[in-house]
């Protein structure tokens, strides 16, 4: 097994995926229950969180660090995603990481490789209309990392919401057997929900910035006081966050949670997602809440 150097001896930073795949083999055959926490590195504590609600759930946590090309279109960051392996092994550790799986891109795209998995119609909408064929990069690499891993759950953070649904659909319809646990976005104190690409703002943008919970919070509490017209909730935030920032609104919604289907009416016993996605200059945050619509 090819074991990479790392600042941090007390964890396994493996690279090769029949090495990571062996060594997930031996684990289950040991009766050891294993979870996993897909990232890009770059972490922070919204991370670190997800890695110590895997480590209440599983025996052995697996965080894998790997900046996915296929999920990248044409102009995105892909060349200028932060990566910092060594820091980064340090946090996972110190959140209860027993493993780092740092595979490269030829370990998990090989020559010749011609296969993806592709989820249709909920990756059409929000994220997935803004970004053609970015589902179909998350979907294949964590297709990919589920079977390398072998996780019995994996563990995701709700600020990804659309991804969050794509993935438990996949999981459903292709049999993974993986448990699929979700955890709460992790926000900064004045309610910016972190992101890697927060570094990305400009100080001016940095303090505009959390008009997007904000807008969340306003728009909750519409609905809360009894209005149920999406129309009227999305207006009401996209002039909340154009009078407070500079920030380019790409699409504000109000969809079921489970299909991304959006509302014309918000039923009463709903569960809504109220979600997001704003562009400061180059830099594209997104943000959401989930909510359940009195009856």
């Amino acid at each position: 097994m090819r074991i990479l150097p790392t600042v941090n001896p007390t964890v396994e930073c493996i690279s090769d995926p029949a090495a990571m795949q062996q060594r997930a083999e031996a684990v289950r055959r040991q009766g050891r229950r294993i979870a996993v926490v897909p990232t890009m590195g770059a972490l922070h504590e919204g991370h670190c969180s997800l890695i110590r609600l895997a480590r209440t759930r599983s025996d052995l946590v697996i965080t894998t660090i790997f900046v996915n090309p296929s999920q990248f279109g044409e102009g995105e960051d892909f060349d200028r995603y932060p990566r910092d392996l060594g820091r980064d092994t340090v946090l996972a550790q110190k959140a209860g990481t027993d493993i780092v799986f740092v595979p490269s891109r030829e370990g998990m795209y090989p020559g010749g490789f011609v296969t993806a998995v592709d989820v249709e119609k909920i990756t059409g909408v929000l994220e997935g209309a803004i970004r053609p064929g970015h589902f179909r990069g998350v979907t294949t690499v964590v297709a990919k990392l589920f079977n390398i891993t072998r996780p019995d759950l994996a563990v995701f953070g709700q600020k990804d919401a659309q991804q969050v649904a794509v993935i438990r659909r996949m999981v459903q319809d292709l049999n993974f057997g993986v448990e699929i646990v979700v955890a709460p976005i992790v926000r900064e104190a004045d309610g910016l929900a972190m992101s890697s690409r927060n570094a990305y703002l400009t100080p001016v943008q940095r303090a505009e910035a959390p008009v997007l919970y904000r807008s969340l919070r306003s728009a909750a509490a519409l609905v809360l006081a009894g209005e149920r017209d999406p129309e009227a909730i999305r207006r009401s935030m996209i002039h909340q966050i154009s009078r407070a920032s500079s920030g380019s609104v790409q699409y504000v919604s109000l969809a079921d949670e489970g299909n991304l289907e959006e509302f014309r009416v918000l039923p009463g016993g709903a569960r809504v997602l109220i979600s997001l996605a704003v562009k400061f200059g180059s830099t594209r945050l997104i943000d959401n809440c989930v909510l359940d619509v009195p009856s």
